[in-house]
């Protein structure tokens, strides 16, 4: 179970800001199976349900929702399904 990277955890915390909310996110990301990412790299999966919620805890849980269904539909929800996908990833999570 893939833990979020540093740079996915600093844009958790800037987008969750409500006490105790980051935290929740990141436990939810950390107890992902592997199976749910659909062998693609865990932090592009990761960021993609962090960018698809925008903040918010509901669409967060959707994302989830969405990922139990199929990884490739969470990934164009949070924009990084093209092969530019790691351009786009530095853009939203820089070093």
């Amino acid at each position: 179970m893939p833990t979020p990277t540093k740079r996915l955890i600093t844009r958790i915390r800037r987008d969750f800001p409500a006490p105790g909310s980051s935290d929740e996110v990141i436990r939810w990301l950390t107890q992902l199976p592997l199976a749910a990412y659909g062998r693609q790299d865990p932090e592009r999966v990761q960021a993609a349900l962090v960018l698809t919620a925008s903040g918010q805890w509901s669409r967060f849980v959707a994302g989830m929702q969405l990922l139990r269904e199929d990884w490739r539909d969470v990934l164009v929800a949070g924009g990084l399904a093209n092969n530019d996908w790691p351009d786009r990833l530095y853009l939203e999570l820089p070093d």
